[in-house]
């Protein structure tokens, strides 16, 4: 599944790491069955734990949350067609904001019967579909709901379609709501939505979700995903957009929730895999993933700490901490049991089109998998910690350890090494 030769190094490193420990860390490590096997980069611990490493996860595998409250989830196959939620009765409105000095030349609605359908949908995606990975995960959430490969119809062709005529500075869309309550929703500028940086994915109307029809429990048949922002911008259930002259963001989540919703994805590592016990001179292998933000990802990093020695009082973001890399997996050949036969259409956004292996890794706005051999460590109790070193050579949680613009506080596990 991934090349081991890339560990060849960090196996090295490993051991003089595990020799910088101590006398009592290097008589252990003298012992242990990881210097017997020569440290050698397929060790089974490592090779066991990143073969259980999963990139794209079935759909009932898969959380959803229902943060408008909209009961969604609970609807029977038949409640969810009367309230326009499958694709023979979906239909959206694209309209301008009647509270501001918005115009719009072709509004569609349901009560002049021309909003748009399912079948107006498909005919734009044979000429405009768009495919990519994309994590779903919440600004204030430590890891994703899930990772997926998504399709969808550019907002922008929709946008389009309504014929904007004059002052619209933002884009309102608005999900399923029962009477009475208002929609859960969020927006962006109008220029983010019309033009896109070469290279990047644009905002996207969803339809489907690793190669599948979204499905109403997955906030289908049609919900939002904008690359590059957390999820307070992935808003299920569409069935609205407004136009609006308002300058001002009008998501739910910033007043709900107290969401900084404006802020891109943050660079960031977290344990899949790491060992609360263990017992003395036992290695053990270290897995997780990094979520690649904005400013990219250069490294993975590592710390072991005794947590008999004190740590610093003015080290709240453990920079004096004793940092090692960490191995960057390569991209897998298998992307898991999400899509079927575990391959990416070649069409993917990022992806070459004729080998359907990625242009790059790992790309901006999705995760890697990483990985560590730990060796074995004397009896104690240890702080086991992960970070990121972004392409600016800022460490996690800089530069923006405000957790109201997304959570990227490091990652600390404790391990117990008793007998």
């Amino acid at each position: 599944m991934h090349n081991f030769n890339q560990l060849h190094d960090h196996c090295h490193l490993t051991r003089r790491y595990f020799l910088q420990l101590g006398s009592l860390a290097a008589a252990a490590w003298s012992e242990s069955p990881l210097a017997a096997a020569g440290a050698t980069p397929d060790h089974p611990l490592l090779k066991d734990a990143i073969a259980k490493l999963e990139y794209l996860a079935p759909l009932d595998r898969i959380h959803i949350a229902d943060k408008g409250r909209t009961g969604v989830l609970k609807f029977s196959p038949e409640k969810l067609r009367e309230v326009g939620l499958v694709p023979e009765t979906w239909s959206l409105e694209v309209v301008a904001d009647t509270e501001s000095t918005s115009a719009v030349e072709q509004p569609f609605t349901r009560a002049q019967g021309n909003a748009l359908d399912w079948k107006c949908l498909m005919k734009l995606a044979e000429r405009h579909a768009v495919r990519f990975l994309h994590p779903c995960i919440c600004a204030f959430g430590d890891d994703p709901f899930h990772n997926s490969l998504w399709e969808g119809i550019p907002l922008r062709e929709i946008i389009w379609m309504a014929k904007p005529k004059a002052n619209i500075r933002r884009v309102v869309y608005q999900s399923y709501h029962p009477e009475g309550m208002p929609p859960f929703q969020a927006s962006l500028p109008l220029a983010q939505v019309l033009e896109t940086p070469p290279g990047q994915v644009p905002p996207v109307l969803a339809y489907k979700m690793n190669g599948e029809l979204i499905p109403a429990a997955h906030g289908g048949p049609t919900r939002v995903v904008v690359p590059g922002m957390y999820g307070d911008k992935a808003i299920k259930w569409i069935q609205r957009i407004v136009l609006t002259n308002d300058f001002k963001a009008s998501d739910s989540d910033a007043a709900v929730h107290n969401a900084d919703t404006e802020s891109p994805m943050k660079t960031k590592a977290r344990f899949v895999n790491a060992p609360t016990e263990l017992k003395p001179g036992s290695p053990a292998a270290l897995t997780g993933y990094a979520l690649v933000g904005i400013s990219g990802l250069a490294k993975v990093q590592y710390c072991v700490h005794s947590r008999n020695e004190p740590r610093p009082s003015d080290d709240p973001y453990w920079t004096k901490a004793d940092w090692h890399d960490a191995t960057i997996l390569p991209a897998p050949t298998n992307w898991g049991r999400g899509i079927a036969g575990g391959k990416l259409p070649p069409n993917t956004s990022h992806m070459d089109p004729a080998k359907g292996t990625p242009l790059e890794w790992p790309i901006r706005f999705t995760l890697t998998h990483w990985a560590a051999l730990l060796p074995g460590l004397p009896e104690g109790e240890y702080d086991i910690c992960c970070r990121t070193i972004d392409h600016n050579g800022i460490a996690q949680p800089m530069p923006r350890p405000f957790p109201r613009s997304g959570n990227n506080g490091i990652h600390r596990v404790t391990l117990t090494v008793k007998v």
